[in-house]
């Protein structure tokens, strides 16, 4: 099994509208966008003139009500009741960036109306994910009269029966699914937790119009309930929407419907945000707030705090967000950056050899892969797995070796439901829990090797479902791009998960010369252009070696030679790109990036 090649992927033309060119003239003229920018939306699945409005221009009046989503009133009211009688409350969150922002965005809001609260969260490896008997004990202990979860516990089944039966009173906010078990009388049976309120867009019963939210959605919309019960501004409530943003970009929630506005908005209030913290963060990063961008958050932001969860403890990034002073906030961010740093290092050295097992045959041809990494430290299992599958295009479970045992952690390709094929062998493990793209688990040594078989042998992937598929939005000649088309495809943004950059296809781009450019030669540059005669420079940042050996396989040895050697070569190919505005010395053109490619 050998990692994909950047020219094995699948094109996929994007959906084809029965729109005319007529139709999509008038919404562009409409809202004043290029008509390939409404090709692009319509293609989306945005349909109707109140839909392209909310893409386009949605804004935070255009979120859908808190009252709407089961509990979320019944949880708000409860809350008030506990603050007015002065009971003490405290948050138990998660150790990833969702679980963090929640857990800082209810802190805020419940001391904000005079709670008395506090949090804690779980340690990944000592307590691991979620509820545990010992942060309950934990909270008795300490005098808590009240829990409220976020981004966990709707599978906490029987550490709530138990916080219960302690006397303790119990809110879970939470996004993931709830479990559940098939009976052939009635279908899906689902288990949910017996806590006084239950608020999850996914639970049963709920109608809220959006089921994708984070869990730091989530618990905001439970403190919208409450900050509007208590009488707070609703400023202070939306200071908080970076952090719902961040949450949403960073948990890798799908771009759509509300979370789009979430996104959108949660990025264009970072620049004003008063928090020191999360300024901090940015400045260590050398990150500019005023152009912040989804890419910041997923590849530098949300690592640095997911790396105190994984490598310290997830409570020194709710710390960074609560810091007093400039001071505090520096030297904290500065620990989160170090931290990453650190955890960068490692997972080259866990994908590394998990490549070297598959490469050499140890997991033959599975579709499933389950890969064993005894020595892998536990809290990047799941880094490890999304590497992996982005190497390998299939559904990817890394286990590693605790002191309880094996733990792990899977990522998903769309065509794999992961949740759910974990459902069919829950008897392998002894806790389990996550969606149709993540799960996290831990399971017995001696399980790994079923796990295994048993996930391959439910397998009904094909050898399509397993090749990656990369969506086309439109053939667009190089003299359709423009300054103006290009800016304005800004507006499609926030990109991330059902909402990606889109890419358009030139089918016979010529090359005429080749150059390897940066400090790692990992880039290269050509000067191309079509048959129409309209010129451009193309760059590409994938593997050089790998497409110099394509080109020459296709052409051969010589004419490449040539290309590199700028003597022209006139090769022809197929790509797949994204448009941009380079800005070098105050002069501006256009160029493209090259994301995948094939003989024309």
């Amino acid at each position: 099994m050998n990692k994909k090649d950047s020219f094995e992927s699948i094109w996929v033309q994007a959906e084809s509208r029965t729109d005319s060119e007529q139709d999509l003239n008038a919404i562009a003229e409409r809202y004043e966008i290029d008509p390939m920018i409404a090709r692009i939306i319509k293609s989306r699945g945005v349909d109707g003139d109140e839909a392209i409005r909310k893409y386009l221009y949605g804004a935070v009046p255009d979120l859908y009500p808190p009252k709407l989503m089961k509990g979320c009133v019944e949880a708000a009211k409860l809350l008030k009741q506990k603050i007015e009688e002065g009971k003490r409350i405290r948050i138990i969150g998660d150790y990833d960036i969702d679980g963090v922002c929640a857990t800082y965005i209810l802190y805020r809001i419940i001391s904000g109306c005079g709670g008395t609260t506090d949090y804690r969260i779980p340690d990944r490896i000592e307590d691991g994910y979620g509820l545990n008997q010992e942060l309950l004990e934990a909270a008795v202990r300490d005098g808590i009269d009240t829990v409220i979860t976020c981004d966990n516990g709707i599978s906490a089944i029987e550490e709530i029966r138990f916080a219960k039966q302690q006397g303790l009173t119990v809110i879970v906010t939470d996004h993931h699914e709830p479990k559940y078990e098939e009976t052939e009388a009635s279908g899906r049976r689902y288990l949910l937790p017996e806590a006084d309120v239950l608020v999850n867009p996914k639970q049963p019963g709920c109608t809220y119009p959006f089921r994708g939210l984070c869990g730091a959605a989530v618990a905001w919309k439970v403190v919208c309930m409450l900050g509007h019960i208590c009488g707070l501004q609703n400023s202070e409530l939306c200071a908080l929407l970076p952090f719902v943003g961040i949450a949403t970009i960073g948990d890798v929630m799908d771009l759509v419907d509300e979370n789009r506005i979430l996104a959108r908005e949660g990025l264009r209030r970072i620049a004003a945000t008063d928090n020191l913290g999360l300024r901090a963060l940015a400045q260590v990063n050398e990150i500019d707030l005023n152009h912040i961008s989804s890419y910041h958050i997923g590849f530098v932001i949300g690592p640095c705090i997911n790396a105190s969860g994984r490598l310290d403890s997830a409570s020194r990034s709710v710390e960074l967000f609560l810091a007093k002073s400039e001071a505090e906030a520096l030297e904290l961010a500065g620990q989160l950056k170090a931290l990453n740093d650190k955890r960068k290092a490692m997972t080259e050295q866990a994908v590394g050899q998990a490549c070297e097992e598959i490469e050499a045959g140890k997991y033959g041809d599975d579709r499933v892969l389950v890969v064993y990494l005894p020595d892998c430290h536990e809290s990047i299992a799941g880094i490890v797995a999304g590497k992996l599958r982005e190497y390998y295009y299939r559904p990817v479970f890394v286990v590693t070796d605790t002191k309880d045992g094996a733990k792990g952690s899977g990522r998903s390709i769309e065509e794999y439901p992961m949740f759910d094929e974990m459902v069919k062998c829950e008897d392998l493990f002894l806790r389990y829990g996550g969606h149709a793209m993540a799960a996290g688990f831990s399971l017995k040594r001696e399980n790994i090797e079923t796990m295994r078989r048993r996930m391959n042998e439910n397998c009904t992937l094909s050898g399509e479902d397993l090749t990656e598929k990369l969506r086309i939005d439109a053939e667009m000649p190089l003299g359709c791009i423009s300054e103006r088309l290009v800016e304005q495809l800004s507006l499609l943004e926030p990109f991330g998960k059902g909402n990606e950059k889109p890419n358009f296809a030139e089918s016979e781009l010529t090359l005429y010369r080749a150059s390897i450019l940066g400090k790692n030669a990992n880039v290269l540059k050509f000067r191309a252009g079509d048959r129409e005669g309209h010129y451009i420079d193309a760059l590409y940042f994938g593997n050089v070696d790998e497409m110099r050996a394509y080109l020459e396989k296709c052409y051969g040895k010589e004419r490449a030679e040539g290309l590199f050697g700028g003597r022209g070569g006139g090769m022809k190919l197929a790509v797949a790109y994204y448009p941009s505005i380079n800005e070098y010395m105050g002069r501006r053109s256009l160029q493209i990036t090259i994301k995948s490619y094939r003989q024309a």
